[in-house]
């Protein structure tokens, strides 16, 4: 399927630099690239090249971790590594609602919104305002923004009125929100909890325990890339290790 205007896309260079861009057939201005013309772009689909100025350019969709990699940055964000552990530890699927606590710059957001497609929902409650319009700008961008909302508000205290099949929850107390937002998980929903310290995680699992949590787990993810050369491979001396403990839970009905 060819580009359409104004869809968001990137241009790679051999070297792995990276080009983001609203498609237009017009004359385009990228920054760091300079000013090319938008309708060579015409009938160019997913992997086709072009050469801009000597260089040779593959353009692409970008896909959730894309996308996670190119967010203008405040906040930390949730990385792709853990951002997929919550998708999948939380069953959240084309279709699904799910309540989120903490837009930080829009991360993992991005990514829930990318899971439930254009038929599910995300509802975002943000303490910090800043976050929140930071967060707005990178959906926009990404054009993702038709299925999401953001409540600015005290996850601990806020009225929130969004019946949800997954509660992520990316903030200091957790379990301090609990009593204010499980009302609106259904029976069967799933919890995931994003917290930086042992003792925070400690804290949600116990108080999932208490609120009779089935599946409570707490993990982290610890991430290594290989180093692949002619006649030698071996683990990289990088690696990206701790960024925060997952905390999951399944809710019961009472």
């Amino acid at each position: 399927m060819a580009f359409e205007e104004s869809e968001l896309i990137f241009l790679e260079e051999d070297g792995g630099k990276r080009h983001f861009l609203k498609v237009a057939f017009g004359m385009l201005k990228i920054q760091s690239l300079g000013t090319i013309d938008g309708s060579r772009l015409k009938g160019m689909d997913d992997g086709s090249v072009m050469t801009v100025a000597g260089r040779r350019l593959t353009a692409f969709r970008p896909g959730t971790m894309d996308l996670m990699g190119s967010l203008e940055r405040g906040a930390q964000i949730v990385t792709p590594k853990d951002a997929a552990s919550i998708v999948m530890n939380t069953d959240i699927r084309p279709g699904c609602r799910v309540l989120e606590v903490g837009a930080g710059s829009g991360g993992l957001t991005t990514a829930l919104l990318m899971a439930v497609g254009p038929e599910g929902r995300v509802h975002t409650v943000e303490f910090v305002e800043e976050n929140a319009k930071r967060a707005e700008r990178n959906i926009r961008r990404a054009g993702l923004d038709g299925n999401w909302e953001c409540q600015i508000g005290d996850a601990r205290t806020a009225a929130v009125d969004f019946p949800a099949d997954a509660l992520v929850m990316d903030m200091p107390d957790p379990q301090n929100a609990l009593d204010n937002l499980l009302p609106n998980l259904r029976p069967g929903g799933r919890v995931c909890a994003y917290v930086p310290n042992m003792n925070q995680m400690e804290a949600i699992v116990l108080a999932l325990r208490e609120r009779g949590f089935s599946s409570v787990i707490a993990l982290e993810n610890i991430q290594r890339e290989m180093e692949v050369h002619p006649g030698g491979v071996r683990p990289s001396f990088d690696m990206l290790g701790h960024t925060a403990y997952l905390v999951f839970g399944r809710k019961r009905a009472l």
